[in-house]
């Protein structure tokens, strides 16, 4: 059984800022909630083929190391990934559409094919669980994109 969820926010930025700001992985960790550290293996741009290492929440007071593949990339406009959700294989994007010159209507979708113990989870409790984590990343990469001021941005 496979689970899809999707997020759309309006962000007050043009799509070059919004597409920089979700690009810099190393700034992951300001709206991912259960990303600790995150990078790309070997320090190149990110590219179809392109590894994201992670140290990430794990149970309790640990961390655990994880890595997801960029599957696909056109720039400024569509990025996506592969790679595990628990002991599911999982995959996520990210597009932007330029609503004008100083708008992005911002979609993340997440898919989840479940396996192994995620398998018990039922399908409607999982699938809330991630929409309400999606909404809330898409509402944290809003408020930090929108709190940039013109000229002095981190880009």
């Amino acid at each position: 059984m496979a689970v899809r969820t999707e997020s759309r926010v309006t962000i007050a930025s043009s799509v070059p800022e919004v597409w920089a700001y979700v690009c810099d992985v190393g700034r992951w960790p300001e709206w991912a909630p259960t990303v600790l550290e995150c990078w790309v293996r070997g320090g190149a741009p990110l590219q179809p083929g392109s590894r994201v290492e992670q140290r990430a929440k794990g149970v309790l007071w640990s961390s655990r190391d994880r890595s997801q593949a960029v599957t696909a990339l056109e720039a400024a406009r569509y990025v996506a990934f592969a790679g595990p959700m628990g002991t599911s294989a999982a995959r996520w994007g990210m597009e932007l559409e330029p609503m004008d010159d100083r708008q992005t209507e911002a979609k993340m979708w997440i898919e989840v094919d479940l396996g192994g113990i995620m398998r018990a989870i039922p399908g409607t409790i999982l699938k809330w669980r991630i929409q309400r984590v999606s909404d809330r990343e898409m509402a944290a990469i809003k408020a930090a994109v929108e709190s940039l001021t013109p000229g002095g941005s981190d880009f």
